[in-house]
């Protein structure tokens, strides 16, 4: 009798052969690993065998930011810290650092060196120097910076200034973290290049999903006067981002977005992204249809070509019918809105032709109601409906509105009967 014949022998040389077959596949497997691409999901260190002195230092110093850079799309171009960071020894702003001389903010001259289109884009938008002289005011700019802002759609209107004077009540010990935190996203430098890219693009790695998502806007867009983000959320684009965007886009190619990378909108698609037939653009005013912001909202220059490229980006899930239908109860809205603005206006208009209420700013209640009346309720209300949210445009909004109206004629006629006049 053979050995493969004996008892047991065969079931034990089965087994055997498993286990080495198994182990081959192991070891195929390790080595196919071994030698593959990193994980989708796996970020590249460019700046791992770096021996750049700025790199090599600030490894040291501050890790978290080579850290960041390291895995930034313009590191893996090659872009070097001096490329934005150093300057001439007599560049305005410039500081001495380890014997070179270097700008510790990059103003948007250096990001200009490789974004042309994206800073000339950004300098005609309401991002640019109107962000900066809703609270700082015109008086100090210069010549040059003065044209670039009345060349601005928002720089030519000018519809309210009470917003400055809310600053100046409030002093630097507060503004410095309130206002300026936001609109310093246009504050002029002193090279007179304008604006602050970081604001939005994060430093140092300048991600694209970052950029992308609504989290990023909400550093602003938020609260009484412009809850943009809050807004959002409640919104179906918001609700399909917060359920599903997990496993949308984010690093797609600018100008390359689709349905397929954003089944629903976030802010940046909407107002600045490349998507469907609508170019990419840094001026966040150029799709817009009305200035909302304002307390008689009216329309922009060239508001029809604005609304074109909104409903061609509307359009990739949309069709016509519902835009239309949509954009003309969004008018209506809006008119109705100003009606009540300037309801507002005349029933304060006494107190006025009386002299019965100063022309100081917030100096008394009356002041901030009729304030509050239209740069918080009435921007919600508008802002609610074209962003479609229900709870904003009504409860945050129109009620508001209505409440702050029924007060304002009781102030009003209080103050007319005091002064022995007819309410």
């Amino acid at each position: 009798m053979s050995i493969f014949e004996r008892p047991g022998t065969r079931t034990w040389l089965i087994g055997l052969i498993g286990v080495i077959v198994v182990a081959a596949l192991i070891l195929v497997i390790l080595a196919i690993s071994s030698g593959s691409e990193p994980a989708a999901d796996q970020k590249v260190d460019a700046l791992a065998n770096s021996n750049n002195e700025c790199v090599v230092c600030h490894r040291k110093t501050t890790p978290g930011i080579v850290e960041q850079y390291g895995h930034s799309t313009m590191a893996g171009a090659e872009v070097e810290c001096e490329d934005c960071h150093q300057v001439a020894v007599d560049y305005p702003g410039a500081e001495e650092h380890e014997g070179v001389y270097i700008l510790a903010s990059p103003t948007t001259a250096m990001c200009e060196d490789c974004h042309q289109a994206e800073v000339d884009q950004y300098n005609a938008s309401r991002h640019a120097i109107p962000s900066y002289v809703a609270y700082a005011g015109a008086q100090a700019l210069d010549e040059n910076l003065l044209a670039m802002y009345q060349n601005i759609p928002e720089g030519s209107y000018n519809p309210d200034r009470s917003r400055n004077e809310i600053y100046h009540l409030e002093g630097p010990e507060i503004t410095r973290f309130a206002c300026e935190a936001c609109h310093n996203i246009g504050k002029p430098a002193e090279d007179g290049s304008v604006g602050q890219c970081q604001k939005c693009h994060l430093r140092h790695e300048f991600s694209l999903e970052q950029v992308r998502k609504p989290e990023t806007c909400n550093a602003c867009h938020i609260g009484p006067d412009h809850p943009q983000f809050e807004i959002y959320t409640e919104s179906p684009h918001g609700i399909a981002y917060a359920t599903g965007g997990d496993d949308w886009g984010w690093d797609t190619e600018p100008g390359m977005l689709t349905v397929q990378d954003f089944p629903a909108p976030t802010c940046a698609t909407c107002h600045i992204s490349g998507f469907g037939g609508t170019a990419t653009t840094h001026d966040v005013g150029e799709r817009l249809t009305w200035y909302l912001f304002a307390p008689v909202s009216e329309r922009r220059p060239a508001w029809q070509d604005n609304q074109v490229r909104m409903q061609t980006v509307c359009g990739e899930c949309h069709n016509e019918v519902w835009l239309e239908d949509f954009y003309a109860d969004g008018d209506a809205l809006v008119e109705k809105v100003n009606a009540w603005v300037l309801e507002s206006r005349e029933i304060i208009k006494p107190l006025q032709d009386n002299g019965l209420i100063t022309d100081d700013p917030f100096d008394e209640p009356i002041d901030f109601v009729f304030f509050e009346l239209w740069h918080h309720w009435g921007r919600t209300a508008k802002f609610g409906a074209w962003m479609q949210g229900p709870d904003y445009t009504q409860w945050h909004g129109a009620y508001e509105m209505l409440s702050d109206l029924a007060e304002l004629r009781e102030m009003v006629d209080g103050k007319l009967e005091a002064a022995g006049l007819e309410p």
